[in-house]
């Protein structure tokens, strides 16, 4: 072979002038490749576990060699292009190479399908290409604000923002997923001729791929190198109420003795942000929250868990800011100044990205609430939201925010998440505004971030949603309604809340939350100073009319009747990695149809949901899986599988199927005659 290839215990390595080339075994059916110009491999591993022993099979010819680990084969040929196979012998990916060392019926172009260049910098820009496959399907990436579920012909930042989070792995279908195992800023072109990942700074081109028969065989095979959630906490399958924000001690009790009077359900309850003197205090004011052990203690007497909010923000007044600037636990510049965010002062990030750091993350928040008992933390400003994303100005301990920006929110939950399992807390969980791959196993339940109210931003959840789940991530939500603006008196957003909700009680955790009029405002009027972060209108399900009390009502009790399949559904998330939300094929991926259906959601393998997403929508389209039959929630009414109904639409009615023998239909139903609302079709 042109270059120099070697078989070991579990790679193949291949040497060719300054290229070091390994493709290993890595978990069932999978293999990893990594490609560096250094003289020895770095040993990172990012979201990738260590695996046991790993025996492929590994040949070597004079102009080729190929390592097969299972159902996955890769072959290199003499000048190092690498292509993939399945057990079948069918290729599945391909690097796209142009060279002129081609046969002459081919273009004499030059170009190459892995490249670690410098650009004017120390650090090469690493650019990876492979080959489009025609009719190709692309799902997971975590979740970007947009309405396709289908990412083909999609260009994706690989970068986290406020509602967009990065996590580079996809499922195909065409039977393989791919992890692009590299935390740098860069960007991800699915486009129709190729598809090209490119990290800005990175000395090391590094994926991962596996093979499997369905979607749910590829995500088993991925979370099983990366993680899976722990166990599910009972009361995270409930109720959770929140708004920006609830002022102090009295007003949280008040809402939950409300909904305790009025026979709500009502699981957790949420203090938001700026319940402290100063950012980067990790501690409640006592002017407002002068007892918050009796507050605690009352909330658990009714049964409810408290969430508060924690930044990762620091400004100089804090009591904290000089310890950690000595620890060197801040994100640094490497020029400019060192501010990095403006909200009521101007505030440096903390750096979670090593031990010691996240180490005392943990103990501040120990130490200021979990005393009382408390012990669900929303990690916001997970990104972090830089005031400006200029990521070639920051640096964190373990290296520059374009080397590694992608870890940040995984580090973030990690402190949280080491700290209560060292404690002996069982069952972490910890709402978080971003997630990179892996996170998943640091107990995180990623939001969607601070999208707008309104029935296109709906939608857009929808799709944010099920790709998350087929990124890794099984515990996911959105905040009910939106959160910027929505006005409690408005029509409009009466209905758009109610079709929110009828989604929200199908989604992982069902979590109403925003900033609502008259104080919600849209997020121009912060850079005006006209912002109030004292007062929200309100948010709470009586807030919306009688009318929308009552649907809301009934919706509540459905999501209650629910809760033991929530709990076993994501049991089954907790052993297998599987998403508690998913797409219609990922449960029935022999039916084509499935794969074209992009607006309808199912809870597990055994609840089928249509949302309603636009305003005045009388009726819908859903269709049922071919392979089952499928129960009407309303009525009763048994459904063949494989076919496409019309279904009326009335403001309290979500399109809701149950799948015959799943023992569904008789537990949920319970003693709801007449459905939601008493309504009948």
């Amino acid at each position: 072979m042109k270059g120099i290839v070697k078989g070991e215990q579990e790679r193949l390595s291949w040497r060719y002038d300054d290229e070091l080339l390994y493709i290993e075994a890595w978990g069932r059916d999978s293999l990893r490749v990594r490609s560096t110009h250094l003289e020895k491999m770095p040993e990172k591993d990012w979201a990738l576990e260590p695996q046991g022993e790993v025996k492929p099979i590994i040949k070597i010819s004079e102009d080729s060699a190929s390592i097969t680990n299972g159902k996955i084969c890769a072959r290199i040929n003499t000048y190092g292009y690498i292509t993939f196979y399945n057990e079948k012998n069918v290729e599945i990916l391909k690097e796209r190479w142009e060279t002129r060392e081609v046969p002459v019926d081919m273009m004499a172009t030059e170009n190459y399908a892995r490249v670690l260049k410098e650009w004017g910098g120390t650090v090469p820009k690493a650019v990876m290409t492979f080959q489009s496959n025609k009719n190709e399907k692309i799902y997971g990436m975590g979740q970007y604000q947009m309405e396709y579920l289908d990412l083909k012909g999609c260009e994706l930042e690989l970068c986290h923002k406020n509602s967009q989070t990065s996590i580079p792995f996809y499922i195909s279908n065409k039977g393989y997923g791919f992890l692009w195992n590299n935390p740098a800023v860069g960007t991800v072109n699915f486009a129709k001729n190729l598809t090209r990942w490119t990290a800005e700074a990175s000395c090391v081109i590094d994926y991962w791929i596996t093979t499997g028969e369905t979607p749910a065989e590829i995500l088993e095979n991925y979370t099983a190198v990366s993680g899976r959630p722990g166990e599910f906490p009972k009361w995270a399958s409930g109720f959770w109420q929140s708004k920006l924000r609830y002022h102090n001690q009295d007003e949280v009790l008040e809402t939950a003795r409300e909904y305790k009077r009025r026979g709500l359900p009502l699981s957790v309850i949420v203090i938001d942000f700026f319940h402290w003197k100063h950012q980067g205090d990790w501690s409640f004011d006592p002017e407002y929250f002068p007892d918050p052990k009796a507050m605690v203690d009352e909330l658990k007497e009714m049964g409810v868990e408290l969430m508060v909010s924690v930044w990762p923000t620091v400004e100089p007044y804090s009591e904290n800011y000089a310890r950690l600037k000595q620890l060197g636990f801040l994100t640094r510049a490497d020029r400019g100044v060192r501010t990095q965010y403006h909200c009521l002062g101007a505030q440096v990030f903390f750096d979670p990205t090593t031990q010691g750091a996240r180490e005392f993350l943990y103990e501040k928040l120990k130490e200021n609430y979990g005393k009382y008992g408390i012990r669900i933390f929303w990690l916001d400003e997970a990104e972090p939201e830089y005031q400006q994303f200029d990521y070639d100005i920051y640096r964190y301990q373990a290296g520059s925010a374009r080397e590694i920006g992608g870890i940040y929110p995984l580090c973030y939950s990690q402190a949280i998440y080491d700290g209560m399992k060292k404690d002996g807390i069982e069952d972490p969980m910890n709402l978080t505004r971003s997630a990179w791959a892996g996170s998943q196993k640091f107990g995180t339940l990623l939001w969607s971030g601070d999208i707008y109210s309104s029935f296109r931003s709906f939608r857009m959840q929808i799709q944010a949603g099920l790709n998350a789940g087929m990124a890794g991530i099984a515990w996911w939500t959105s905040d009910i309604g939106g959160f910027w603006g929505g006005d409690p008196e408005s029509e409009e957003f009466r209905e758009l809340l109610v079709r929110w909700f009828q989604f929200g009680v199908f989604s992982p955790i069902c979590r109403l939350h925003g900033h609502r009029r008259p104080s919600g405002t849209l997020p121009e009027v912060v850079d005006s100073g006209m912002f109030d972060f004292n007062t929200c209108g309100p948010n709470e399900v009586w807030s919306y009319g009688e009318k929308n009390y009552g649907i809301l009502k009934e919706l509540l009790m459905l999501r209650e009747r629910m809760r033991p399949y929530v709990e076993e559904t994501a049991a089954g998330a907790s052993e297998t990695g599987l998403p508690m939300l998913r797409t219609l094929f990922f449960n029935y991926p022999e039916d084509e149809n499935c794969w074209e259906t992009e607006d309808e959601i199912m809870l597990g393998r055994d609840l089928l949901a249509a949302p309603v997403t636009y305003p005045g929508m009388t009726s819908r389209e859903v269709y049922l899986p071919k392979g089952d039959r499928w129960i009407d929630y309303y009525n009763g009414k048994m459904y063949e599988g494989g076919q496409t109904l019309m279904y009326p639409t009335p403001l309290e009615v979500i399109p809701f199927f149950i799948r015959e023998g799943s023992g569904q239909y008789e537990r949920i139903r319970g003693q709801a005659e007449g459905g939601l609302c008493g309504w009948k079709n």
